[in-house]
Order: C-alpha cells, then structure tokens, then sequence
C-alpha cells in the first residue's frame, strides 16, 4: 500500500510539473481581438481610379497591412459615380472582415446631400474602421493674374463681380466645396469653372485660362516650387509644414475657414466587433511607421489615426458641414 501511495504521488507530482509552465503562460496572454482573422485573404476596394490619390495610399495601406495580418491583401478598383459605386460595393459586401474598403470625402459625407438617393446609406450601412489621412487644400493663383495674396483676390473680386474664375475637379468635389466656402464667406461673386479631373483644371491655371484653384497639396506643390504658380493660403487649421511661408485662409483674414479632402478605411455594416478592433489595431501601428507617415507628410497631407469611434464622429461632422453649404448655395449634381 505504501508502495502504491508513493508511486501515485509520484505521477501526480510529474504531472504537475508539466503543466506549471503551460498554465501560467497560457492565463498571461490575453486574446486578441479577431485574432483568428483573417483565413486567407482580404479584398480592399478602392471607389477611385487606379494611380490615383485614394489608391496609391491604398497600395501602401495593404502591404503593410498584408504582414500585419500574415494574409494577402488585394486592390479592387470600383470606379464610378464620384465614389458611389465602390463604396456601395463596400456596403453590400460580406460583413465577415473578408472586404474593407477606403471611405473618401464626397461617397461619405458629401453625396448623400448632393446626390440625394445613394445604393447605401453612409450613416448605417458602412461601419467606420479608422481615419488614415486629412489633406488640406492650396489656394494657388495662375500667373499674370497680379494675385498674391487672398487679400488681393477679395479685392479684384469684389472689384469685378462674376469676372473671377476657379477651376475644380467638378461639382462637389473639395475643390469645388471649398471654392464655394471661400466665396460665401468672403461674400464674393466668383465663378466655378468645372473641369472632368483635376489635372484638366491645373493644366488650365497653369495656361492662365482660369484666376485660380484649390488644388490637393501633392498636385500643386511641384508647380509651386518651379514658381509657375503663386500659393496664396492652405485651407487646413495650421500651416503645413512643406509650405510653412504660406497662411492659413484663417490668418489670410477668414476665420473658421476649414477644408479637408480626406480619407479612411471602412467595412460592410455588421462586421464583428473583434475584427474591427483588430483591423484598428493594426492600422493605428502602420500609421506610426516612419515610410508610411513620410508617404502621407511628403504629399502635404496629415496622418491621423485614432478609433472607430472618433472616425465615426469625424464623418458625422463633415456631413453635417457640408450638408448646410450644399443646401444654402443650392449645389446641383452635373
């Protein structure tokens, strides 16, 4: 009996040593949202043209993403209606985290109001994941206009009404929105030349056949450095700091004047919470990388960030915003 008893202890005691190391290592590691996700691979569709502004921050986006996820992440361009239809794509896709998408400006906050019927609602049938970037807007000058300054603008404007053209990449773009803000504010009578594109509205101010634009910061600081046009302010809240000699449209005298393209990351409404998480995660990290902040910086853009939540809000303020400038300049889609 004695025998028996030891040799029973014994087992036990062997036992136990075994799982000592496995018990404790196993309560430390607390698990991690959609740590399962994903299975193989994960479709990233981008409502824009290919080479554009939303899918080259994109491709950078998923391959860094692709490691953070050990799977495969594609493009998909979905092309048409100003972001409509890559972004109903989006909103109709798999709500299983196997399709996200980049949430731009004018399919989230802007066409609802200009549009009127949308395939999806921008409210509840995308899910935000998280802010990636805020582009301010230049407010660039063609030459011989003798424009120098936004001062000068209000000026010859306010000199000769309904004379002063601004190119735009079309209507309700933030080109063109911002050109209107301006307008409204400065209590200005100028007029909106639309072009299909931005590059047909630079080429144009460049030639002179337009006073001037609200150009995005990537596409405008070339011709800026080579002197062919004039920067005259930036429609972001501070200066940027590629251009840190030209003022804000606040500090050019139009307090409040605040305008962003921008763009993010979203999912199909009814994606699990743990997926969302985990694609926040991953994403707040790839932000912080050194290339992909200089990617962003070096386009005059600003790295954001942040939760779902704080994305959410952002999208909910900017509908609301433009929502009211559409309605009290009575903008019609072309």
């Amino acid at each position: 009996m004695i025998l028996i008893r030891r040799l029973a202890l014994a087992l036990v005691a062997s036992a136990l040593a075994v799982l000592a190391p496995v018990l404790p290592a196993a309560q430390a590691q607390a698990p991690v949202p959609g740590g399962d996700y994903p299975v193989r691979q994960v479709t990233l569709v981008v409502p824009y043209a290919a080479g554009g502004f939303a899918d080259i921050r994109a491709r950078k986006i998923a391959e860094k993403l692709g490691r953070a996820l050990n799977a495969t992440v594609i493009i998909d361009n979905k092309t048409g209606a100003g972001g409509v239809l890559g972004t109903a794509t989006i909103a109709k896709a798999p709500a299983d985290g196997s399709v996200i998408g980049m949430g731009n400006l004018a399919p989230l906050s802007v066409n609802i109001s200009l549009m009127g019927k949308l395939p999806y609602d921008p409210a509840t049938d995308v899910v935000p994941v998280i802010l990636i970037e805020r582009s301010p807007l230049v407010l660039t000058a063609a030459p011989g206009q003798g424009l120098t300054s936004v001062k000068d603008v209000i000026a010859k404007a306010k000199a000769e009404p309904g004379r002063l053209t601004y190119g735009s990449s079309g209507i309700g773009g933030a080109h063109h929105l911002s050109g209107v803000m301006f307008g409204r504010q400065a209590g200005l009578d100028i007029v909106h030349v639309p072009y299909k594109g931005g590059g047909n509205a630079s080429t144009d101010l460049l030639a002179g056949h337009i006073a001037m634009m609200f150009e995005m910061g990537y596409a405008a600081l070339p011709s800026i450095e080579a002197g062919k046009i004039k920067a005259l302010a930036v429609t972001s809240s501070h200066r940027v700091s590629l251009l840190p000699d030209v003022p804000t449209m606040a500090e050019a005298g139009l307090p409040g004047f605040e305008s962003y393209n921008w763009q993010g990351i979203i999912a199909p409404k009814g994606t699990p919470p743990a997926i969302v998480a985990r694609l926040n995660k991953e994403l707040n990290a790839i932000l912080q990388m050194p290339d992909v902040r200089d990617s962003i910086v070096s386009q005059a853009s600003e790295p954001a960030g942040g939760s779902p939540e704080e994305f959410a809000a952002f999208i909910k303020s900017e509908t609301a915003k433009w929502a009211e400038l559409i309605r009290a300049a009575n903008i019609k889609p072309e």
